[in-house]
């Protein structure tokens, strides 16, 4: 017996045979609807969860492939117009433009990087806000690793980390047409690019020169000292200090033009007849000095004349009771006293006068400057309260003993009367023992009393002796003792204080090197506690930086005797971080207070005249591989950097005897 038809399988025949469109896509709806409310909440949530991420997915793909497709569509036209190569390359557009070659620079050295991440200044706004907008310290461009052309005065120059770079011109384009003008333009910027790294940091040095010695013109001229923040001068003596300071070094540095506007000044300007109090040691370096050097480098007679003229006006502070000089001389009056609040000079004041004094009676075959100069180191000699050759910082210049006994330091008061008695051995001709002997005791002295290992890097450093105390101090000042010790194995010392310098060197290196700006402070305290997580330690009061040379100078001796090319790398870091943070847009370098804040390190707004007399001359000669460049066989640096002669028998003029 047939069963009856089933009902659901009527409706689907009825739907399959003779439904319409629209009652079988309700059906669908219906159907699809009821199997989602079917579905768990979780499968449901899952599924949404699926559809978002998909259209998210689509939405971020869909600009690329546009991209896509318009490219394919753009190379299928340029295929159709045969501007594409073969091998997929686009055919360039004709004519086609020679391409000037890339400027190439030495990338500053990237050994031997301090711990703390270094960065130009930020010194615009912050100065705006000390209410010191006048004038802004330049920013040296960090993060812009291609040098850019730019025009200054219409010439092509480089800038490079705040040093703007002459290039150099073989000829002049002799066409008007403007294909061989930047031909010629061309050709200029390659010839740069080959430079040696020599050239190029010696043209940033006479670059630095140059910058500072605008602002001086401009602002300051004859007069002793730039202030480039205010846009003035500041006087000691009255004298033209840096101009006096600085005359040799335009001439090392090959700067002429510089050189004869500043020698105009010392021919028509330059008088030491003023009742003016001046310091005999800071005088003596600085302008007999500087005056004595220039003439032995020019050869120019105005210069002896001018340098006979300050030294005989010196030579009243001598007229004391001990022979032992006064700090202070009126040099129009014919006076001399000492300061105010006491008797005293300091040992490195009376004892470091002597290469200049020795130099002009050597000159002018006079003796009265030698015999003053010689009569004080005679009897500092013979000084009782030294200790295995250290010199206390004071002496007497009443009864000629020492005073404040029992501290010693190489630091300020004290450093140069080491430094002097090598240097006046070696100018002598080697024939003075007594100076010779009292140097060797003394670095015998320095290595028994005041060397120690910092924690934790163990860098040798010197220290100061207190009566019988260590202290781990360290003034900038101190780090003239590697290139003397350098200095004196060059002159046949033993080899072990070459050794010694290198070791000091690289702990002088480390107070620029440590620092947030790359520059030194002015006192360093070494850490010797076992456990120390830094070397160097920086007291508030001593965080300034005055542009000092002892670091710079030093690196030149080191370098010029070992030819090891890190001490060249060292300078250059040094020069770069004083481009950096002591660079004055509108003319000279400025002395900055906080070495330990780079984003404001506190301008002082004041250039000292060693700046330009020794920092950027020991930085030339640093980069310079000449040896006969200032021979250091034929010359000896005073305290200044000015060269004197080394005394031979075939010297004209002899010596005059000694005391």
């Amino acid at each position: 017996m047939l069963s009856p038809p089933r009902k659901d399988l009527v409706s689907l025949n009825l739907i399959e045979q003779g439904g319409g469109y629209t009652n079988a896509k309700q059906w669908r709806r219906q159907s699809c609807w009821r199997k989602w409310k079917q579905l768990s909440r979780l499968q449901r949530s899952l599924v949404l969860f699926i559809v978002v991420l998909l259209w998210i997915c689509g939405v971020a793909t869909y600009p690329s492939l546009i991209d896509h497709l318009r490219g394919v569509s753009s190379r299928a036209q340029l295929e159709d117009e045969g501007d594409v190569e073969k091998d997929g390359g686009v055919k360039p557009f004709a004519p086609e433009l020679p391409k000037p070659p890339r400027l190439v620079l030495p990338e500053p050295p990237s050994e031997r990087k301090a711990p703390h991440k270094r960065g130009p200044p930020l010194l615009q706004n912050r100065q705006q806000k000390k209410g010191n907008a006048s004038a802004v310290l330049q920013p040296a461009g960090e993060g812009k690793p291609e040098p850019k052309n730019v025009e200054e005065d219409g010439k092509p120059v480089v800038s490079w980390r705040g040093a703007m770079i002459e290039a150099e011109h073989a000829t002049e384009p002799a066409a008007k047409e403007k294909e061989d003008k930047d031909k010629a333009e061309g050709e200029a910027v390659e010839n740069t690019s080959l430079l040696e790294p020599e050239a190029v940091r010696l043209e940033a040095v006479r670059e630095a020169f140059r910058h500072a010695w605008k602002g001086y013109k401009e602002f300051a001229w004859g007069h002793d000292e730039l202030k480039p923040l205010a846009k003035a001068y500041g006087e000691w003596f009255g004298l033209g200090l840096t101009l006096i300071d600085a005359l040799d070094t335009m001439w090392i540095l090959e700067l002429k033009e510089e050189f004869e506007e500043a020698k105009q000044w010392v021919a028509t300007e330059l008088s030491f007849n003023k009742k003016v109090d001046v310091n005999l040691f800071e005088s003596t370096i600085r302008i007999l000095g500087g005056l004595l050097s220039t003439y032995h480098l020019t050869g120019d007679r105005l210069f002896l004349d001018k340098a006979i003229d300050i030294g005989t006006r010196l030579l009243p502070a001598f007229n004391t009771p001990s022979k032992i000089p006064y700090s202070d001389v009126n040099i129009g009056a014919g006076t001399a006293h000492p300061p105010r609040w006491t008797s005293d000079s300091t040992v490195a004041e009376v004892t470091s006068i002597q290469l200049e004094f020795r130099e002009l009676s050597h000159v002018t075959n006079d003796p009265r400057y030698q015999l003053v100069a010689n009569e004080v180191m005679r009897r500092v000699h013979k000084l009782e309260g030294k200790q295995d050759g250290l010199v206390p910082m004071f002496i007497n210049t009443n009864n000629g003993q020492f005073t404040h006994l029992g501290v010693f330091t190489l630091g300020a008061r004290a450093d140069s009367y080491y430094e002097y008695l090598l240097k006046q051995w070696i100018q002598g001709g080697k024939q003075e023992t007594e100076l010779l002997e009292d140097y060797l005791q003394a670095i015998e002295g320095v290595k028994k009393h005041l060397l120690k290992r910092s924690s934790p890097s163990g860098l040798l450093f010197v220290g100061e002796l207190s009566h019988g105390h260590f202290s781990p101090k360290m003034d900038h000042l101190v780090c003239f003792l590697p290139g003397t010790l350098a200095l004196g194995h060059h002159h046949g010392l033993p080899a072990e204080h070459l050794e010694l310098a290198k070791q000091l060197m690289e702990g002088c290196y480390q107070m620029y090197a440590q620092m947030e700006t790359g520059l030194s402070p002015e006192i360093v305290h070494f850490n010797m506690h076992s456990g120390s997580t830094q070397d160097v330690e920086v007291k508030l009061a001593d965080r300034h930086n005055l542009l000092r040379p002892e670091t710079v100078e030093s690196l030149f001796y080191l370098y010029r005797f070992t030819k090891d090319r890190k001490y060249q790398k060292m300078g250059w870091e040094i020069l770069q971080s004083f481009n950096k943070y002591t660079r004055v847009s509108t003319g000279g370098y400025t002395s900055i207070n906080n070495v330990r804040d780079p984003e404001y390190p506190s301008p002082r707004d004041k250039m000292e005249s060693f700046f330009l007399g020794e920092t950027l001359k020991y930085l030339y000669l640093l980069f310079s591989d000449d040896p006969e460049l200032i021979s250091l066989d034929k010359y000896v640096f005073n305290t200044e950097a000015h060269p004197l002669p080394i005394w031979t028998q075939a010297s004209e003029g002899a010596a005059p005897p000694a005391a």
